[in-house]
């Protein structure tokens, strides 16, 4: 590989994210510096892994890159301590007890048999946009059904949706003016949130339902109850990570189509390509571009020594645009085989739980997308999440052929 003319490298300043995902720092870094120290502002710096080999072999021996100390990149949750009771900061075996308790809900049996509510959700969510003929796709629709799904799943009452939406925006979204941008304001929606779960987990000890919320209350972790703050922990990650992903990918995928039309023809063409469109959208848009870990002891890499304690962060971003893994990377192709991209983790014991959930929700929601609007085209600006973190649109106005159900 000819040697290239370094970039200026920060992957640190969530700006540097806004006009779009910075790709030729990555390109660089893998290229030239795949284990690449980055120094940080008021902080120790952290490594970059950026190669798909590297990240995959990182996030599958957990043994020597652990998350129990945290998975972003500051270390401002490790001051907060239930933060590192969610399960996405824990080792096993203690993350294997918290991931055993809802991983009944989640299997490709329980996923296929909500399949058929799923589709009815969709539909009720374009109805109202489609005769429209123009819509913030963001918020008008790919918002709505991953969020719905998991309202539903953990028996959160319709009326209360928004107020999902609005805490997960503001605690995810802390980076971004729009949401607040501050880090206290991140914390007074965690904390709006842990007491909406607390009095629906108290609800449920009175009269317990068929939801993940009645599950948790009365599950026990070898013999004892969950306390109050790992309920509230478990049901706050579940909460956040159910809604804000797949609607950062259905977004995405959606922006994809559009500025890919001949790939949208094809599937309109052929829709038995669809599930290998699902798995490119998955590519492509990468929703969860990083996580960090911390190694537990000295590891050579590429020439370079990673110090036990040290920060490390996997750049699923850069794993999934790695020439080495993906014969023309920025080549987005809707019948892409094979497709064994890191979105969900790259393996491991942090892969994601709800993986076969959000490809259900893509889907259908790809079905129905190409039936309602399949001439859909931007509108007006998209408007991109300030975060180095999550590569999430916050508004992507589209205008389509007005049509009824």
């Amino acid at each position: 590989m000819s040697v290239q003319t370094a970039p200026r490298i920060d992957v640190f300043d969530p700006d540097g994210f806004v006009p779009g995902i910075p790709f030729e720092m990555f390109d660089w870094m893998r290229a030239e510096a795949p284990a690449y120290f980055h120094p940080e502002p008021d902080g120790p710096g952290f490594w970059c892994l950026t190669r798909y080999d590297d990240v995959v072999q990182a996030t599958r021996a957990w043994h020597l890159h652990s998350s129990a100390k945290g998975s972003n990149i500051p270390n401002f949750y490790e001051a907060e301590p239930g933060v590192l009771m969610m399960m996405i900061n824990a080792d096993p075996p203690y993350h294997t007890k918290l991931r055993n308790l809802v991983r009944k809900g989640f299997t490709p049996r329980m996923v296929a048999a909500l399949e058929p509510h799923v589709r009815e959700l969709c539909a009720r969510i374009i109805d109202p946009v489609a005769p429209l003929g123009r819509c913030d796709f963001v918020t008008d629709v790919a918002a709505e059904l991953p969020l719905q799904v998991i309202c539903e799943l953990l028996g959160i009452p319709e009326r209360d949706r928004h107020l999902i939406f609005k805490w997960s925006n503001d605690m995810m979204g802390m980076d971004d003016p729009e949401y607040g941008n501050t880090f206290e304001g991140a914390q007074a929606a965690a904390f709006a949130m842990f007491e909406y779960m607390q009095a629906l987990a108290e609800r449920r000890r009175q009269k317990p339902r068929v939801d993940l919320v009645s599950v948790l209350v009365d599950a026990d972790v070898e013999g004892e109850r969950l306390t109050e703050m790992e309920y509230q922990m478990f049901v706050v990650l579940l909460s956040v990570a159910g809604n804000e992903t797949t609607r950062n990918a259905v977004s995405g995928g959606l922006l994809a189509l559009i500025e890919h039309p001949e790939q949208r023809d094809r599937l309109i063409g052929d829709p038995a390509l669809i599930p290998s469109a699902v798995e490119e959208i998955l590519r492509w848009t990468t929703p969860v571009m990083h996580f960090r870990r911390t190694a537990t002891q000295d590891v050579e890499l590429h020439g370079e020594t990673i110090r036990s304690g040290d920060k490390v962060v996997l750049w699923y971003i850069s794993a999934n645009r790695d020439e080495a893994a993906f014969p023309d990377p920025y080549r987005f192709d809707v019948s892409r085989d094979p497709n064994e991209h890191v979105t969900f983790g790259g393996g491991g014991p942090h892969f994601c739980l709800g993986f076969a959930f959000a490809r259900m929700e893509i889907e259908v929601m790809l079905e129905e997308l190409l039936k309602r609007m399949p001439d859909a085209e931007l509108a007006g600006p998209v408007s991109r999440l300030r975060s180095n973190w999550i590569n999430g649109l916050k508004h992507l106005p589209i205008r389509y052929a007005p049509s009824k159900g």
